[in-house]
Formats: structure tokens, C-alpha cells, sequence
């Protein structure tokens, strides 16, 4: 199940301290448990339990433990680690095993059970989903891959076209509140760590269920034990016919896609090295997604290809230990608005390219620990709807028409931070400095604090006070088709944060409760006025002020290894209220209520259920196409997975929306049934 925590529990314990600058970077690739993130965090660590070089895993799942002599500390993967008494923030971590027992059929809804995580699908498997925290919207968050932001700037609804599978995964680790001296600007209101990891062994599986689902995956490792080298790859390929039909009678929400994914590991005593290459292409039927009282279209059509490529390491250099970074994204996105039919309106291409740098490093001495480093991020945006005219048009790959339009900008980043550490205290504060080249805007400074108070080995306080920033994406400045009208002088949201908590933690029973206050500027929103009856368009807007508060609790028991159980709530609540006629849709619309029930109960010795229960309750409206403003319905949702599980083969059942709700996550697109799929997974 989901837990928020300050560490992993399978920690290692060392006993001697070698007194050398240089002792700490020799658990380097082992487990830390840490959970205060510093800059050294920015390219590609995890928050949590980042792992840079995550635990070997043999292919039933069982961690294999590694033993060090070190100092009297606990550690679990970070890359400036502390000890597990001096953790000061709280990461909510789905390790490998929660992924593992999820009924879920993707990483998009693996995310659902997080009770701070709005996960908005317009439609399943992973096709599309807008994930938000603590009421942002989609464009608001930032979602990494071991550490490297994959984001998309053509829009927050490309995020989540990951290359990867739950196989793949180590765990997932969220950060909830803005987190750029973590992570840097555009993680405005929280961030999405996804770890993956070089696990031996390899494992195959096949499943397929309800309205003609259907997927093929597996994943092999290449590693061997006494080699410094370690590689594997991964590939899949799902398809669906969909859950429902246009009115001509075509369907128009069916999915069909494949992804790979190649990583590898040079590991030695002084020099880590990681890379990675992934790719993901999927097509989709988008039902009514984009629809509007203006343009009622019911079978729009998109298809997307992610590649991305990524080089990282840990070199240590004297006392310092060096983080350097290089990667590069790639996004391609082809738009139908009425799906095979270019003749009645033109396909809209798009493609991005994203390359970055950083260089980070962290080091110890009598003072505390010291982080700093910097980061170039480049994003170009070639387009047939998207930017400014190009100088000269360039041909779209298999087409016979051109990009005409067109944005390139660059975010530089620097990044410092300090952490004084007391017996009893830990305080960590710093500062990010961003400037982008678009508008030509000047240097600004964005500065967080965060602060963990011990009261005794169970229970303990924190409390911290974080800022950010994130650049409009190119639809928010420029999109403009069919009842949409985006404006290109929309100004850079700013967020402040302050968040206090209070966790209590044994080896049975975990409790944790946060209060937090969010206060942005300049908050961008899609606005509707339904006044203006049918000649309405959806425009994008800068909201002057935008104050948001809630709470999140969360208690789990467990009684033992495979049976645990446990509840969470998170209560959202935002102070701006609209005119009357004006509709929303991003801004506020967000779960005011989300309670989260999960349970791991053992049937027999070797029979497991996994199930879990949802209500929601969402704010805002949505319009129907008549114009007419409609509240969103709270709902139930419940989940279920029986599975048969021996050392090497699992046989499993999954039930998704059990009580065949008939729900809407978003506006028009209505949500599928009951849900059933049946497989098996052989690891070997």
C-alpha cells in the first residue's frame, strides 16, 4: 500500500566509522535511509529513498540485502544521505511491492491510490490522464524519470506517456508542496519521482479482460554478479476496442500502443555511470474529449511517440561528490479532430525537443552539509497551430504538409543549499535562481526551508516553507482551434507554500497527518463564459490570486508481512469563487474530498486479495453540449485483485470499478464500467 515515510524499513546498519571525507560516498549503489533532499537531488535523485543505484531484486521480488562497514547510521540511496533520526520532509513512497499488488494495468493508475494525487483519465490504461497535487493542475507538477524531467512543455496532457511498465519500476516516490530546490522550477506544486532499476532475472506476462483488452509484455536483465556492468530491457504492447461508440456508430475510445525501454549500469568504487533510452507510441480514439457547445464533435482521434535518452552518474572528486546529467526528449503528437477525415479539418502536428544539463554536488564538513549546482534546459516547439511563424517551414516526416509555426526558449537554474544537522533538529534551507530567455525575464530567486523536530524514536514534527515558479507550456500561449482562444502574453505562475505535520512511526502501526496553505500568483486557467451562449470560447487567463488550503491523514496497521490495512483522507478547499456563468476547467476543478481504503488480506498460503475503495468528491463544473453548466457527482470506486502466487508464476484476477459506476473524471468523457481482466505473470 501507499506509505508516506521518511525511510525504507529494510535499512542497513553500520558500525564503524571510518573518519575519512570520502566514507560516505562508499554506499554509494546501496541502500540510505534518508528522507531530507537537498540540491544534490535536482537531476536525478529520488526524495525519499532515491536510490541512485537501486537495491538488486531477484525475479520474485525478494531484496537482496548488501552489508557495509560504515558509521552508526541507516542508509537507503540518496545522494547527500542522512541519517534516518535527521529526516526532516515527508515523501509518500509505492515501493516495489505496492506495485506490484496494485489492480492496476499502468503507472497513470497506480497513482489513484495516493490520497494527495488527482488522476483525471480520459481514458484508461494509460492513454491520457492529467495528474495534479493538492488541487494544482496537470501543467503544475513535475514527473521524472530516474530523476530526469520528462515533462513535455507542448502541454501537461503529454506527461504521462512513460516508456516504461510497472515492471520496470523500484518504486515511486512524490513529493507533495513546490519542490524546486528539489527538483527545480515547474515543480509548482509537487513532483513524481519514477525509479527504475536493473533487477536480475526477468519476468513475462500476459493478460487480457473486458471490451477487448488485451497486452503482451516482458523484461530481461543482462546482469551478471561479479561484473561492473549491468543492463536490461523491457517491451510491451496493449491494445483495447473501447468502451463506447460515437453517434455514426464507429468506436471512439479504443487504444492500441507499445513501449520499450534499455538501461544500463557501469558500477565502480569511485565512478557510477547510468543510462537509459526509452521509447513510447500509442494512438487512441479521444471520444469527446475536446469537445465544447461550439464544436460537438464525438470522434476525435490523436497518436502520440515519446523517445527519450538519458546519461547520469556519481564521480567522486576529493571531498565532493559531482552529479552530472545529460539528456534529451523528444515528443511528437498528431491531432484529428474528426478522426481519418483530414478533408473536413487539417490534422494539427506538433513536436518538441528537449535537451538539458546539469551538474550538481554535495559535501560534508564541520558545519553540515553543502549542496549547490546548476542546469540548462532547452525546449524547442516546431508546430502546424502551436508558436510564432518560422523563418523557413520544415516538412512534417510522411506528409505532404510543413510546420509553419514555431517557440524555442531556455530555463537556466542554479541551485544552493544547507543542512545543519542536530541531535534532536534538522534544518535545511536554500534558494533556486531561474531565468528564461522567453519574454526575455530577468533572473528571479525562489527560497524554501524545511525544519524536523524529533520528540522521541516514534514520533516526530515538521514543518517547512517552499516557493516556485513554472513557464505557461506553448498550448497555454498559443492554442487556438475550435472554441479554444489561448493567450501568448500569459505571465509566469509564482507559488508560496507552507506545510506543518506531525508522524508517528513503529514496526506495526504508521500515522501521519499534514496541514498545508498554498497562496499563487498569476494562477493559469481555461475560462468559459456560458453567457455568451454558443458563440463561447475557452480562453486561457492569468488568475491575479489564487489561495488553496487542505489536510491529509493517513494510518495504516500491519499485522503482518502480507496483511496490512489502512486508511487515508485529503481534504482540499481553494478561497477563489467564480462569477456566476464563468466555468472553469483546470484551475477549479479539484477533489475537495478523496478517502482511500486499502487492504492486503491472505486467503491462503499461497492465495492473496488485494482490494481497495475510493470516494471522491470533485469541485467545479463542466459543460454539456447545450451550454449548460453541470456540478460534477461524487462517486464510489472499488478495486480488487485475486492472485495465485508461487515462487516463479502468478495467476491473477483484477475487477476494476467493481460497483460499475458510470463516473466522469472530466467534462464530457464518461468513464467505463465494471472492468474485468484475468492473467499470468512468469519470472525466471
Amino acid at each position: 500500500m501507499y506509505k508516506p515515510q521518511f525511510n525504507k524499513r529494510h535499512v542497513l546498519v553500520f558500525h564503524q566509522f571510518g573518519n575519512k571525507g570520502w566514507s560516505l560516498f562508499s554506499c554509494l549503489g546501496r541502500e540510505v535511509v534518508c528522507s531530507v533532499l537537498s540540491v544534490s537531488t535536482l537531476t536525478y535523485a529520488s526524495a525519499d529513498s532515491i536510490s541512485t543505484h537501486p537495491v538488486v531484486t531477484d525475479s520474485v521480488g525478494v531484496t537482496t540485502a548488501r552489508e557495509q562497514v560504515l558509521d552508526e547510521v541507516s542508509v537507503t540511496g540518496s545522494r547527500a544521505p542522512l541519517t534516518r533520526s535527521q529526516a526532516a520532509k515527508m515523501v509518500t513512497v509505492l515501493d516495489r511491492a505496492d506495485i506490484q499488488q496494485a489492480p492496476v494495468q499502468s503507472i497513470n493508475d497506480l497513482l489513484k491510490y495516493a490520497v494527495g494525487i488527482d488522476v483525471r483519465q480520459r481514458s484508461p490504461m494509460g492513454a491520457q490522464t492529467d495528474i495534479s497535487i493538492r488541487g494544482g493542475t496537470q501543467e503544475q507538477i513535475i514527473v521524472l524519470l530516474n530523476g530526469i524531467n520528462i515533462c513535455d512543455p507542448q502541454t501537461g496532457h503529454n506527461t504521462m506517456d512513460l516508456p516504461v511498465d510497472p515492471s520496470d519500476i523500484q518504486r515511486i516516490e512524490i513529493i507533495e508542496g513546490p519542490a524546486g530546490r528539489i527538483y527545480g522550477t515547474s515543480s509548482l506544486v509537487g513532483a513524481i519521482n519514477i525509479i527504475t532499476n536493473v533487477a536480475e532475472g526477468g519476468e513475462a506476462k500476459a493478460e487480457a479482460g473486458s471490451y477487448g483488452y488485451a497486452r503482451l509484455g516482458f523484461r530481461h536483465s543482462f546482469s551478471s554478479r561479479p561484473s561492473p556492468l549491468s543492463s536490461s530491457i523491457s517491451a510491451s504492447y496493449a491494445r483495447c476496442d473501447g468502451w463506447s461508440r460515437a453517434a455514426a456508430g464507429s468506436l471512439n475510445s479504443d487504444y492500441s500502443g507499445a513501449k520499450g525501454f534499455y538501461q544500463g549500469a557501469y558500477h565502480h568504487e569511485h565512478l557510477h555511470i547510468n543510462w537509459n533510452f526509452g521509447v513510447a507510441d500509442k494512438g487512441w480514439g479521444s471520444s469527446t474529449a475536446y469537445a465544447t457547445p461550439k464544436w460537438r464533435t464525438d470522434d476525435q482521434y490523436e497518436h502520440t511517440t515519446k523517445l527519450m535518452a538519458a546519461v547520469y552518474g556519481d564521480v567522486k572528486w576529493g571531498a565532493a561528490v559531482l552529479h552530472p546529467t545529460l539528456y534529451w526528449n523528444q515528443h511528437r503528437d498528431r491531432y484529428e479532430g474528426y478522426r481519418g477525415q483530414p478533408e473536413k479539418m487539417k490534422f494539427n502536428y506538433n513536436r518538441t525537443n528537449v535537451f538539458g544539463a546539469s551538474l550538481n554536488s554535495h559535501f560534508d564538513w564541520k558545519m553540515g552539509r553543502t549542496a549547490f549546482g546548476a542546469e540548462v534546459r532547452n525546449e524547442d516547439l516546431i508546430s502546424t497551430n502551436l508558436g510564432e511563424p518560422l523563418s523557413r517551414p520544415r516538412r512534417i516526416s510522411g506528409t505532404d504538409r510543413d510546420y509553419t509555426l514555431g517557440l524555442n526558449r531556455t530555463n537556466f537554474s542554479a541551485f544552493a543549499e544547507h543542512n545543519v544537522l542536530l541531535r534532536e533538529l534538522t534544518i535545511s534551507a536554500g534558494i533556486v535562481m531561474a531565468k528564461n530567455t522567453w519574454a526575455d525575464m530577468n533572473w528571479r530567486v525562489y527560497p524554501g526551508i524545511d525544519a524536523s523536530l524529533r520528540l522521541s524514536s516514534l514520533w516526530s514534527l515538521h514543518a517547512s516553507y517552499n516557493t516556485s515558479l513554472r513557464m505557461p507550456s506553448f498550448t497555454e500561449m498559443y492554442y487556438r482551434l475550435q472554441g479554444y482562444d489561448a493567450n501568448p502574453h500569459l505571465k509566469p505562475e509564482e507559488m508560496q507554500a507552507v506545510e506543518i505535520g506531525a508522524s508517528m512511526h513503529s514496526s506495526r502501526f504508521t500515522a501521519h497527518t499534514t496541514l498545508w496553505h498554498h497562496h499563487g500568483r498569476n494562477m493559469i486557467d481555461w475560462i468559459l463564459d456560458t453567457r455568451q451562449g454558443t458563440g463561447a470560447t475557452w480562453q486561457s487567463v492569468n488568475h491575479t490570486r489564487l489561495n488553496s488550503m487542505g489536510l491529509e491523514a493517513t494510518i495504516q496497521l500491519s499485522l503482518s508481512n502480507s496483511h496490512t490495512l489502512s486508511l487515508s483522507y485529503g481534504y482540499s478547499h481553494q478561497e477563489k469563487d467564480l462569477e456566476s456563468g464563468l466555468v472553469s476547467q483546470y484551475a477549479m476543478e479539484y477533489l475537495r474530498h478523496k478517502l482511500v481504503a486499502k487492504a492486503a488480506l491472505p486467503l491462503a498460503q499461497h492465495l492473496l486479495l488485494y482490494a481497495t475503495l475510493r470516494w471522491q468528491d470533485r469541485n467545479g463544473q463542466y459543460t454539456d453540449f447545450d451550454g449548460n453548466a453541470c456540478d460534477y457527482k461524487p462517486y464510489w470506486l472499488a478495486d480488487t485483485r485475486l492472485v495465485w502466487k508461487k515462487s516463479c508464476y502468478e495467476i491473477f484476477v483484477e475487477a476494476n470499478n467493481l460497483l460499475n459506476n458510470r463516473y466522469r473524471d472530466y467534462g464530457l468523457v464518461e468513464q467505463p464500467g465494471r472492468w474485468i481482466i484475468g492473467g499470468i505473470k512468469i519470472a525466471y
